[in-house]
């Protein structure tokens, strides 16, 4: 696989899981006249398929990148992922102070990346 390919899949990968995954934990949230344990079954059968790209996107990216460089990309991607739905689906703005945050986090990552070690 070109290196280019391996690295950008797993993001990808992580990417489209990420949106699964939050339409399982917070999709719900519009509908809460819906009974609890319906929203729980509906939310494991939606977070299956997250799975389905979450692990082998860390099991393939794993040949690129670190499992602290993976969980920075994840963490990264789940907050960037959350904001795109918490305005547009959830209808809720991003408070100033949350968009500090969410970028003190994002510059977390960045240091993740550069003090790691090349993956072998």
């Amino acid at each position: 696989m070109p290196v280019a390919i391996a690295r950008l899949l797993p993001i990808g990968m992580l990417i489209c899981s990420n949106v699964f995954m939050t339409f399982a934990w917070y999709g719900h949230l519009r509908f809460k006249d819906r009974p609890l344990w319906i929203v729980i079954g509906i939310s494991w059968g939606i977070a299956f398929f997250e799975y389905c790209l979450a692990v082998p996107a860390n099991r393939w990216g794993s040949g690129v990148y670190s499992a602290a460089e993976l969980k920075a990309i994840q963490e990264v991607v789940t907050l960037s992922v959350f904001a795109v739905f918490s305005v547009f689906y959830l209808g809720q703005k991003i408070s100033l102070m949350q968009g500090l945050g969410f970028v003190l986090i994002a510059a977390g990552a960045f240091f993740v990346f550069h003090g790691a070690e090349p993956v072998h």
